[in-house]
């Protein structure tokens, strides 16, 4: 079964989280993404005159680029690193604005850290890593390549040096290579553009996300800096009022001819794609608008995708979306546990809005848990005392409607009136019915759900709920599970997480906290777990951050303690989150022991 058609305005060849209308959601499993109206624009769409003049700009530098000295390369990222610093505080500004959100807020803390501060962290890492290209042959891991007891090689990515020790206490991360992968091809392969540069360059179309503000800087950094392809960013309409920031931190890329910013809806987002001048295409958005682009929409694209007969055959990358599920594991956890892991699970959603490929969507449980009820309370409480939030990206209030209209008996949190969208929790799902609108569907706003599975032990229970998040949540992008350190002294208990960590077919598995901390890292890798293709592309196809350059990617793990002292910047009720925040971009940009008392402060009282 399909929804209803696509008509052209509603494509979304802009990078949208499309959406189709979704009662219909119901009657199918693994749907992905519904449909969303184009965003009305704040700047005036870019002609296709000048949308020609831009890629033929780009086109007469792709060959300088690939022939950049390292050390210009290195030169330059250091003056884009201090560009970003100094137009930080104008990005934040045009943020909270846009998604009308109060200074001093939690969520003010969330533009900082999901926008300038990642940005200049990824900057940073990408100078390091260039600095050792040039100094070693290779960027250096922080630790050796290990390989796993089933042959697969493993490559550690975080804490990355002394600073990462010290301020992210307790994590640490990892990149896991394809099964098959040797070490001797890992080392081979890394950073292989600047081991065998080619001999011309590419000219890649990066659709930029509307959500959060670092995607389209970022997703271009890693086409110019990984894969050496100069770029034309296409903005979003929900957030290109950002577009002349990101041009003026990225001046010189925009002025040497290496990166143009364009502006518009589907129309431009469609010339752009089949231009003859665009060499490849990345899109963070959904899975809709990236099969209108390749086989066109309608009935005749229907066909075309039943057939493999595509419109375009360019390459194409992309990440587009998932039903994000948290596994929780039974536990010895006390009041404090519970009230810190309700914060912790309602942040993971409140975040951003709920606009957030990684939001957490399915709460696993386990049926027989004596304390299940005493987390859901915990997480109802979070949501209350959860300050309320714009529904800034068109179609929030329907998408909310749908899944309300499937659940009746949602609760909702805060205000319900014209213009907000509640927090919405739904617990007691029934794992048998496989088709639930919460199961198949990204509700792309501030909805939850929470579903528990039977089992005969613990043990027992890990294994049913991996099988339930690889096979019935829909996409492949992120997940987690939430495992107390006393339930690890229990050898089966802890090798059935080991097992859960391996076996998730997720591109992000996350011990302990929300996966958008694998986002943020950038050292990990972000995208799909591989093996989707153009005709199923579902969660997309290929990574981007990835500053150590690795090849052949199956999955980032990140682990994380239990609870976190001080407390995460990205808990909902962090006091102190935009302070912090602020400080962090110019921490990251340049360590000092000298701005270290001022972080330590600002996170201390948060």
């Amino acid at each position: 079964m399909r929804g209803r058609e696509l008509a052209p305005a509603e494509t979304a060849l802009g990078g949208f989280e499309t959406m189709q209308e979704q009662t219909a959601a119901q009657t199918t499993m693994k749907v992905g993404a519904v449909a969303n109206p184009e965003a009305a624009h704040t700047i005036p769409a870019t002609p296709a005159p000048a949308i020609d003049e831009a890629l033929q700009v780009l086109a007469a530098h792709k060959d300088a680029w690939v022939a950049l000295a390292l050390d210009e390369r290195i030169a330059l990222l250091e003056r884009l690193t201090d560009a970003t610093v100094g137009i930080a505080d104008r990005w934040v500004d045009a943020a909270l604005a846009a998604k009308g959100i109060a200074r001093g807020t939690p969520s003010e803390g969330e533009e900082w850290t999901a926008g300038p501060m990642v940005t200049v962290r990824n900057l940073a890492l990408l100078t390091r890593s260039l600095r050792e290209i040039r100094d070693h042959g290779s960027p250096q891991l922080p630790g050796p390549l290990r390989t796993r007891d089933n042959g697969q090689v493993v490559a550690p990515v975080l804490p990355t040096d002394g600073w990462d020790k010290l301020l992210l206490t307790g994590f640490e991360a990892e990149v896991w290579l394809e099964p098959g992968v040797t070490v001797e091809q890992c080392e081979a392969s890394q950073a292989s553009f600047y081991r065998n540069p080619p001999t011309s360059g590419a000219v890649a179309l990066v659709l930029g996300a509307g959500n959060v503000s670092s995607i389209p800087p970022m997703d271009t950094l890693y086409k110019l800096f990984a894969e050496g392809q100069v770029v034309a960013l296409k903005m979003n309409p929900v957030n290109e009022y950002l577009g002349p920031i990101f041009e003026e931190a990225f001046g010189e890329l925009v002025e040497r001819g290496f990166l143009r910013v364009i502006y518009g809806g589907a129309k431009e987002g469609a010339y752009l794609t089949d231009h003859t001048l665009v060499d490849t295409i990345h899109i963070t958005g959904s899975d809709k608008t990236h099969d209108a682009i390749v086989y066109g929409v309608g009935d005749a694209g229907e066909r075309r995708k039943a057939a493999d007969d595509r419109r375009i055959h360019k390459p194409i990358t992309s990440e587009l979306g998932n039903v994000s599920p948290i596994i929780v594991v039974p536990g010895p956890w006390t009041p404090k546990d519970l009230e810190y892991q309700g914060v912790n699970l309602s942040s993971s959603l409140t975040n951003n809005a709920g606009f957030n490929c990684n939001a957490t969507r399915v709460i696993i449980q386990h049926t027989d848990w004596n304390l299940r009820q005493d987390l859901i309370h915990s997480i109802r409480r979070a949501f209350a005392a959860a300050e309320p939030r714009q529904p800034y990206y068109p179609g929030a209030e329907a998408r909310h409607a749908a899944f309300v209209a499937a659940h009746p008996d949602a609760e909702q949190f805060g205000p319900a009136s014209e213009g907000h969208v509640p927090w919405t929790f739904i617990s007691g799902l029934d794992p048998q019915k496989p088709n639930d609108i919460c199961f198949t569907t990204e509700a792309w706003c501030g909805v939850t759900s929470e579903v528990a599975l039977p089992a005969d032990s613990v043990a027992d229970y890990i294994d049913r709920a991996v099988h339930f998040a690889n096979d019935t949540c829909w996409g492949t992008l992120s997940a987690a599970i939430i495992v107390h350190p006393a339930s690890l002294e229990d050898p089966e208990v802890a090798a059935a997480v080991d097992r859960a960590v391996a076996d998730l077919r997720f591109g992000s598995v996350v011990v302990n906290h929300w996966p958008g901390i694998a986002y943020g890292f950038a050292s990990t890798t972000w995208g799909a777990f591989p093996g989707h293709t153009m005709q199923s592309v579902g969660s997309g196809i290929g990574v981007v951050h990835n500053t150590y350059l690795l090849e052949q990617v199956q999955k980032s793990v990140v682990r994380g303690p239990f609870r976190v002292y001080p407390k995460p910047v990205w808990f909902n009720d962090h006091r102190t989150a935009a302070q912090l925040g602020r400080r962090m971009v110019h921490f990251s940009a340049a360590p000092s022991v000298l701005k270290l008392p001022g972080v330590l402060w600002a996170a201390l009282r948060g």
